[in-house]
């Protein structure tokens, strides 16, 4: 069966980084636990198993006493070392079952995120292309709709991995 795929999203975003740096970024625990999670939020999990078939299962919490956490969960789908990442990124809860966006139950149940790394001078260019996988027409529009705001999103999400990476742990 091929996949269903709706009009991407895409962002690009370059970082004075080498690709095997970004590359882990992107794809290990220790890493990820320091610029996944977006200010004011902690992460509360952060478990990931890099290999096809492999698991990112995370939850983040506002920082706020009795404030719900919201899951999240990446299964790989193609790893090339220092060169691309596929993922099919689901919402979740805390045992990693897959659940609906807390906030927008038209939100697509499973979608495709491909990230691809090309050398840029001396550092390394990210390519983002997110697309709603296997989704109806109304989850498609929600998807399609939502791109500006993914794009405040994941351009923030950018500027705290490209501290990271220039600076090391928070």
């Amino acid at each position: 069966m091929t996949d269903q795929l709706s009009a991407p999203f895409t962002l690009e975003r370059r970082f004075a980084a080498p690709r095997s740096r970004v590359y882990a970024a992107l794809t290990e625990s220790a890493h990820l636990r320091h610029w996944m999670c977006p200010p004011g939020m902690n992460m509360v999990k952060c478990e990931a198993d890099a290999r096809v078939g492999g698991v990112f299962h995370y939850g983040m919490q506002a920082a706020m006493p009795g404030a719900p956490a919201m899951w999240g969960k990446w299964t790989f789908r193609a790893l090339e070392q220092d060169q691309k990442i596929q993922v099919v990124v689901q919402f979740s809860d805390a045992d990693g079952g897959v659940t609906r966006h807390p906030m927008a139950p038209n939100w697509p149940l499973y979608t495709l995120s491909t990230t691809t790394l090309s050398d840029d001078g001396e550092g390394t260019l990210v390519r983002l292309e997110w697309r709603a996988l296997n989704a109806s027409p109304s989850e498609e529009a929600i998807f399609d709709a939502s791109h500006a705001s993914m794009a405040m999103g994941w351009g923030g999400a950018m500027d705290v991995l490209d501290g990271y990476l220039q600076h090391g742990e928070k």
